[in-house]
């Protein structure tokens, strides 16, 4: 399994459990525009590996979530349909975890490791 820089893992706090089947897309700045730079879906465990490329500069990068997608297939009401999370990569060194915690009404996020 092939691990890049930037990874995410995503748990369903009101389930208990990973997150399984969310869409994700990786983004980065240029200027004043957006591009995207890869996209996954998190596994059984919630977590998406091999998003976008090995190594990444430093700038700025944005996380898009399609919760929309995830709590249509549990059949379950929400009130977020997509998390937009914007981070900076510092020099490119290092890895880069933004772990998600999830509900249909909340979500919160930190730097992991």
């Amino acid at each position: 399994m092939r691990i890049s820089h930037i990874t995410t893992h995503v748990l369903d706090t009101a389930l208990g459990r990973p997150a399984a089947g969310v869409p994700v897309e990786l983004h980065a700045r240029n200027g004043q525009d957006w591009s995207l730079l890869a996209s996954g879906t998190t596994d059984a465990d919630g977590r998406v590996n091999d998003l976008g490329p090995k190594e990444v500069a430093g700038g700025n990068y944005r996380l898009r979530f399609d919760t929309a997608a995830y709590f249509a297939a549990t059949s379950t009401e929400a009130f977020f349909p997509e998390i937009t999370l914007t981070f900076t990569v510092a020099d490119g060194q290092g890895h880069y975890h933004v772990p998600v915690l999830l509900s249909p009404f909340a979500f919160s996020t930190y730097r992991g490791s």
